[in-house]
């Protein structure tokens, strides 16, 4: 796996991380959401560099101009719920992107802090052929990542896999090093140290769902 580890290097992108950490300006929902989105117009451009470009020659009102575009076919596939602001920071920079959608959740028995991923929703279109930008803001023990792959699978084969995540353990790395194919690209903002012992990143921001969109049941 290929890793970009785009907080290791000084820019604005530090600015937002460092607002959805704390843990008084994150109470702003909306101002959360916000930074979420930035961070993936961040990160979206960065991926954008490795596509496939085409020279295209450009009309303009006092000439032409020859211009490399790229020609791909990028479809974004984000994990529900925490990762739609992500999404649609990608989407801003992505205008013809195709778009597909999981729902994953853990279930934890009882008070337990062993859980399983579940995963009971998911809409795509083919990915064969395609870039697949695939975005899990928080990349924690990566056993999420592990089930959407499984599930992708009857879609059809990407030609390039891009995942893009905000932040992310080691461990998590680590463990999708494993699973997913050599050449996929890891766009991150900062990796974390450790997991508590429920599998949430440690200092981390928390819960990103909850913090994007109130509390849940």
């Amino acid at each position: 796996m290929i890793i970009h580890n785009l907080g290791d290097e000084n820019s604005i992108l530090n600015t937002f991380i460092s607002e959805i950490r704390d843990s008084h300006i994150q109470k702003d929902a909306m101002r959360f959401r916000r930074n979420i989105e930035r961070i993936g117009e961040v990160l979206g451009y960065e991926v954008s560099k490795e596509l496939e470009y085409t020279i295209k020659n450009v009309t303009t009102p006092l000439g032409h101009k020859s211009m490399n575009l790229s020609q791909d076919q990028v479809v974004i596939c984000s994990i529900l719920r925490a990762g739609l602001p992500l999404h649609q920071g990608l989407l801003n920079y992505f205008d013809n992107a195709e778009n597909g959608f999981i729902s994953a959740f853990r279930k934890h028995e009882g008070d337990e802090d062993n859980f399983e991923v579940i995963v009971d929703y998911f809409a795509a279109p083919s990915l064969e052929g395609k870039v697949l930008v695939l975005t899990d803001p928080m990349l924690a023990t990566g056993r999420t990542l592990e089930n959407v792959l499984e599930g992708l699978k009857k879609h059809g084969t990407p030609k390039q896999i891009h995942i893009v995540s905000v932040i992310g353990s080691q461990e998590g790395i680590d463990f999708i090093e494993n699973i997913f194919p050599q050449n996929t690209h890891l766009w991150i903002s900062a990796i974390d140290p450790e997991l508590n012992a429920r599998g949430y990143i440690i200092p981390g921001i928390g819960d990103a769902g909850d913090l994007a969109y109130g509390q849940k049941l």
